[in-house]
């Protein structure tokens, strides 16, 4: 009876664990709150790639160096305050392109000017699909599949 209590526990554990990790992402996630942002997002990234080239590899850069410290949160984008040194002044990230800066701030931006989807997306997901974007944009720039 010891053993089976054992495997009963353990059983337990496993679907305790396996319910509290199930997936937090969804691919459609602003469906209902603001239906066009990905539309919206390329449009502005496609507008900033046409103006300059550097778009892309600053952009890419920008995403990189947010996701590489404490994850996707969009720190670096943040001004410090005379109280506080944001990430964006680290000196590792004092080198970052302002054409990435510029085209997340465009994008937001962009978002922000549809009342539906005002203050609704998150400045990481507008970053995240940016860079999706410009490697989408480059991939059909140069004809090649990445």
């Amino acid at each position: 009876m010891s053993q089976l209590n054992n495997v009963l526990l353990v059983w337990f554990l496993l679907l305790s664990v396996a319910h509290g990790t199930s997936a937090q992402l969804s691919r459609h996630h602003y469906a209902k709150i603001c239906p066009n942002v990905e539309n919206i997002v390329r449009d502005a990234v496609k507008k900033k790639f046409h103006e300059t080239f550097v778009t892309v590899p600053a952009t890419i850069r920008l995403f990189f160096h947010d996701c590489f410290v404490r994850g996707c949160d969009a720190s670096v984008l943040v001004a410090s305050t005379p109280n506080n040194k944001a990430e964006k002044d680290h000196p590792d990230n004092l080198s970052l392109a302002g054409d990435g800066f510029d085209t997340v701030i465009r994008a937001k931006a962009a978002v922000d000017a549809v009342p539906l989807c005002r203050n609704k997306v998150s400045c990481a997901d507008i970053l995240t699909m940016a860079t999706r974007d410009v490697i989408s944009l480059v991939r059909w720039f140069l004809g090649f599949i990445v």
